[in-house]
């Protein structure tokens, strides 16, 4: 249910920004700050009955708005749009028509993830935002109106559903950029066991950016179809920061990953429609006066980013992500917890 909706106390863009805590039968809580569509905290019962949250952020709006975080963003529990990941020189073409984008990463230099999004009436207990992206908006073309709704299940199941319509053709990918930690102290995620039913991932250049290429795991440090400790096989120094293709039909919702860590005895499964799943294990984390005047250091959370492969729209083959007007685009991404 939706427990409460408090201010913050801010305005930003004229808007009032709130925290909206959801709960249920479990003692299971979210909380969700209309800024970013920010998922700041996670709250489960572990094994040994201890209420834990298992995502890394701030305990209140003003970290997320500090500069100094802001300076080295690492994008901590954010909604990303209009579209996730790199795009190669920022550039698309759409029906014949030539877009230059911001050159930077989850886009632009002011995507979704900085603005103030429309709480809507909805059905308890999830909660619906809205945000309208207007035509030019970071060089996209066309209005982009985007809903997300979030539900916690009884099942301790964080539900995120994605739709959006467009007035002209645009490129949409949406995903959450939100940091895991299962371990009861925190740290390195190096010892998580993560498994992931992908038997191929893209390469990449030099910048990251996705060339169209699927490669097969068989053999390589990125097999993890049958699960295996995270830092097995990385390079301590780089860690993961790759696409991952889903061993499933497109548009089906199906396993994405399955996450456990021993000191809480908790699982993450994440299930998704999507046919990509970004998995990052947060190599550029450099935050401190996190929660609790905690510090956040490199390889001390996972990403899982469900989203279309990045670079997509300049990838010929791949599954298109021109949306259209007349169509709608859907998505759903479910993070299930379980001891």
């Amino acid at each position: 249910m939706i427990e409460n909706q408090i201010s913050t106390g801010k305005i930003i863009d004229g808007k009032e920004v709130y925290a909206v805590i959801l709960t249920n039968s479990r003692g299971s809580k979210v909380k969700i700050y209309n800024y970013g569509a920010i998922i700041g905290s996670f709250i489960v019962k572990n094994e040994h009955g201890e209420m834990q949250d298992i995502i890394l952020g701030f305990d209140d709006l003003d970290g997320y708005l500090n500069e100094d975080y802001l300076a080295d963003y690492p994008y901590l529990g954010v909604v990303i749009g209009r579209y996730s990941n790199r795009i190669k020189g920022g550039k698309f073409s759409v029906d014949g028509q030539d877009y230059q984008l911001t050159k930077s990463l989850h886009g632009g230099e002011s995507g979704f993830d900085k603005k103030v999004w429309d709480i809507l009436p909805t059905i308890d207990p999830s909660l619906t935002l809205q945000y309208i992206s207007p035509a030019g908006e970071e060089n996209f073309p066309g209005q982009l109106t985007v809903q997300l709704t979030i539900k916690l299940s009884d099942e301790d199941e964080l539900i995120l559903d994605y739709h959006a319509v467009t007035d002209a053709p645009t490129p949409v990918n949406l995903t959450h950029h939100t940091y895991f930690n299962l371990a009861t102290a925190g740290g390195n995620i190096g010892k998580h066991h993560h498994r992931m039913p992908a038997s191929h991932y893209l390469q990449q250049d030099e910048e990251y950016i996705v060339t169209g290429t699927q490669l097969p795991v068989e053999g390589t440090l990125h097999d993890f179809l049958g699960g295996k400790p995270i830092e097995q096989d990385w390079d301590p120094a780089e860690g993961y920061d790759q696409s991952y293709v889903l061993d499933k039909p497109l548009g089906e919702l199906g396993l994405a990953s399955e996450t456990t860590e021993k000191t809480s005895g908790l699982k993450l499964e994440v299930f998704t429609t999507a046919p990509i799943a970004h998995f990052y294990t947060a190599k550029y984390l450099n935050v401190s006066n996190a929660k609790g005047g905690k510090e956040y250091h490199p390889f001390d959370a996972f990403c899982i980013e469900t989203q279309h492969a990045p670079n997509s729209v300049n990838i010929p083959g791949f599954p298109d992500t021109v949306l259209r007007p007349g169509e709608k685009y859907v998505q759903t991404t479910i993070f299930k917890l379980s001891v």
